[in-house]
């Protein structure tokens, strides 16, 4: 790499840098996620999420498959309100047998058959009860369909492992 080109890339980390405010920790361990919201970009937590999460350098990171709204007897609600808040049950109970808690969730891709605005406050709701002002970066993804016909809703997560 040409010495000119270091210099525009260290400058260009330094600039990048200068628009973060400071950032906060979503838990109280020694390993800890660290929340952006740069504020020169919108502020995405009135919506449930983080702009960015920053995972610390010796974090061990597990991934939890997507997690729908099925019951424990593979039962799925026709509500899609209902389907959501049984999935984000069924994440929280995926985290505890991590031994993990909703603070250590880094990133959430989460997945919506058929969006519309009118789900946007149902999702937003449940991840704010969930995850309260550690809110992790996240991604929703509408869809035709998902795994089994009945299924509306799916939530996937990156999780930071104490």
């Amino acid at each position: 790499m040409s010495r000119a080109t270091k210099h525009l890339l260290i400058g260009g980390l330094i600039f990048m840098t200068m628009g973060v405010p400071t950032a906060t920790t979503a838990n109280e361990n020694d390993l800890k996620l660290t929340i952006v919201n740069p504020k020169n970009l919108y502020d995405p937590s009135p919506n449930g999420y983080s702009t960015a999460v920053i995972v610390p350098s010796g974090g061990q990171v597990a991934y939890i498959s997507g997690q729908g709204g099925q019951d424990s007897t593979g039962a799925l609600s026709p509500d899609f309100a209902a389907q959501v808040k049984q999935a984000y049950a069924n994440l929280r109970t995926a985290l505890e047998g991590l031994g993990a808690k909703p603070d250590q969730v880094a990133k959430l891709t989460v997945f919506v058959v058929n969006h519309d605005m009118s789900k946007l406050e149902i999702l937003t709701r449940n991840v704010k009860e969930m995850f309260g002002e550690a809110l992790p970066a996240q991604t929703l993804i509408p869809v035709p369909k998902l795994a089994v016909d009945p299924m509306l809703f799916e939530v996937e997560a990156v999780v930071l492992l104490d």
